[in-house]
């Protein structure tokens, strides 16, 4: 039976029910989102049984400091990129210690946009049992607009990894046992 609960529920109340139900962990690392997704998971009664942390790593000092994000990433790429939300994700993760952790790294707006990097440009990444996946975003609206997109984004893209994982294991579990 799934624990990703009912999809009438908001995606951070389902998401801490699979990781709640499985006795994982997770912790945040947040640029452009300023600690909303983290906010949203702490809005969930019961979630200091899973949420462990979060940096909101808005400059390249703290992303390499307390995340771990190499010099040499945000040097070749910058901090919105494919390549700094996958080790904000893995960093944050193996800084604080848990099963899961989250990225969001972009530009909100409504200034600060490039040709190249356009507003609305968002990298989330989750990595976590899994391995790491990360997506680019491009998102409309003003800036809480995008900030909440890429929050609920990252949220369901942790979800939908553990809900595979767990889909998976279920499918090994019946093979395993003969039926």
């Amino acid at each position: 039976m799934s624990t990703s609960g009912s999809r009438n529920e908001p995606v951070e109340v389902r998401l801490g029910k699979v990781l709640a139900a499985h006795g994982l962990t997770v912790a945040c690392a947040e640029s452009c989102t300023g600690g909303l997704v983290t906010s949203r998971l702490t809005d969930i009664a019961g979630s200091s049984a899973y949420v462990m942390g979060s940096v909101v790593s808005y400059s390249d000092e703290v992303k390499e400091k307390l995340v771990g994000v190499q010099h040499a990433t945000l040097a070749a790429h910058g901090a919105v990129s494919e390549e700094t939300a996958r080790e904000m994700a893995e960093g944050v993760r193996r800084a604080v210690g848990t099963d899961v952790g989250l990225a969001t790294t972009g530009i909100a707006g409504p200034g600060g946009g490039t040709a190249e990097k356009p507003v609305g440009l968002v990298y989330t990444a989750a990595s976590g049992p899994w391995g790491t996946v990360v997506r680019e975003n491009h998102f409309r609206g003003t800036r809480m607009e995008v900030k909440q997109q890429a929050s609920e984004t990252v949220l369901a893209m942790a979800l939908d990894a553990l809900t595979e994982k767990e889909k998976a294991e279920s499918q090994q579990d019946k093979r395993g046992t003969g039926r």
